[in-house]
This record gives structure tokens, C-alpha cells and sequence, in this order.
């Protein structure tokens, strides 16, 4: 028969002395699987220490990475921000300035229609036959029968003017006074001029208060001056704004 081999039983000695005179040495025995245990838990000790530290590290690296984001993030958080307030800043300036400039159209437009609406009542006034049919002084006499009409005698050199601002409707031959110009004043007033002298103007010619229709010379002193409103003669003494 065989005989059983044993294992033999390996111990690890330490040696711990010291560099003194008297130093004594002392000698630990430590099994060795019990040495390779320590060892593993010491390089697992290490191992994970430098894995801790690493991840340590890398943290901080990333919290350092996001902490240097977000202040690049405020910085430019806060440029935008000074932008958007610069462009607030001029936004509101050009608005003031639109407003003044909405203002000063405003009063414009309000002083262009005022000063609109002061011309157009200024030309119709113009378009009513008020005013006194000679340039100079002259006699009046009124006839009431039959159709109204006012009959001057002027003096020599006076002019006989439109009345009003109007339209030549029609120049005639006048049976009694020799010719007559009618002027349509476009709202409803018709004047009716009657004389023995040449008329100046023609049939189609656009005129204004004042405008020469005849010249007084000596064989016509005498004007027939008439008036019709809404196709019906009225006197034309009514209307007349005469002074002196």
C-alpha cells in the first residue's frame, strides 16, 4: 500500500526589528492563505479607493464643466437681456417719436380740413348773388309786376359785374335792353344781366364775384338785373348787400 502524502504547511515570517542599539527582534508567522487574503482585501481596498477617487474626480470635472456652462449660459443670458433692453429702449423711442409725428399729422390734417372746409364755405358763399351788380354808385328802381326785376342807372364808366362765382349760361339778344347774360351759381341761383352795351364774356366762361360782364358807356347806362331761386324770379333787392 500507498502511503497518503501530507501537505506540508506553509507559514510566512515577518520580521519586525528597529535601527536601536538594544532593538529586539520579533518574528510573526502568518499563514499563507491567511497573507493572500489580506492582500486581496488590501488591493481591493487600493483598487477601489482609485476607483472612488476617479469617480470623484470625474464628478467634480463635470460639476466644474456645468458650473462653467451655466456661467457662460448667465453671461450670455444677461447680454440678451442688455440687448432686448436696448431694443426696448429704442422701440419706445421711435414710438414717442411716431406718436409726435401721429400728433403733428393730427393737427395738420385738422388745419388742412378746417382751412377745406373755411375755402369751400368761402366758395359758396361766393355762389350766392349777393353782392351789388355796378362798380360804382348808381340809381335803383324796382318793378314788381311780372317778373321781378331791379333796374340801375350808372354812370359812364362803371363796369357791370357778376354778383356771384357761377358758369355763363346763355348770352342773348334782348328785345328791350339789347343783351342779356344769364350765370347759373350752381345751387339753385340764376342771375340775369340786361344792358345795350357788348358783353365781354361768352357762353361756357367760368366766373367770380366781379367779373366785368358789360362796360357803361354813354348810349347804356341801364342795366335790368334779375334773379331766379329754384326756377322762380325773386326780387333782387332781397339778396343785395348794399352799403351807402
Amino acid at each position: 500500500m500507498k502511503r497518503k502524502k501530507h501537505k506540508r504547511k506553509t507559514n510566512q515570517v515577518f520580521i519586525v526589528t528597529s535601527d536601536a542599539a538594544d532593538a529586539s527582534v520579533k518574528q510573526y508567522r502568518v499563514r499563507s492563505w491567511l497573507l493572500q487574503i489580506v492582500v486581496i482585501i488590501i488591493c481591493a481596498f487600493i483598487g477601489t479607493s482609485v476607483g472612488c477617487i476617479y469617480h470623484v474626480t470625474k464628478i467634480r470635472e463635470s460639476a466644474a464643466q456645468k458650473n462653467a456652462q451655466q456661467q457662460e449660459a448667465m453671461v450670455e443670458l444677461e447680454e440678451q437681456k442688455k440687448q432686448l433692453e436696448e431694443q426696448k429702449n429704442e422701440l419706445e423711442a421711435e414710438i414717442e417719436s411716431l406718436n409726435n409725428k401721429v400728433v403733428i399729422l393730427s393737427e395738420t390734417v385738422n388745419e388742412k380740413v378746417q382751412t377745406e372746409q373755411q375755402l369751400s364755405e368761402q366758395l359758396e358763399k361766393q355762389r350766392i348773388p349777393t353782392e351789388f351788380p355796378l362798380t360804382g354808385s348808381a340809381s335803383v328802381e324796382e318793378v314788381t309786376e311780372g317778373d321781378a326785376i331791379c333796374i340801375f342807372t350808372a354812370s359812364v364808366g362803371t363796369m357791370v359785374v357778376a354778383t356771384a362765382s357761377g358758369t355763363v349760361l346763355a348770352v342773348n339778344d334782348d328785345g328791350e335792353y339789347g343783351r342779356n347774360v344769364w350765370i347759373d351759381h350752381g345751387n339753385g341761383y340764376i342771375t340775369i344781366y340786361r344792358n345795350q352795351g357788348d358783353n365781354v364774356v361768352n357762353v361756357g366762361d367760368m366766373v367770380v364775384q366781379g367779373t366785368t360782364l358789360f362796360m357803361i358807356g354813354e348810349e347804356n347806362t341801364r342795366l335790368g338785373y334779375q334773379m331766379i331761386k329754384d326756377d322762380v324770379y325773386i326780387n333782387p333787392m332781397d339778396m343785395l348787400a348794399i352799403s351807402g
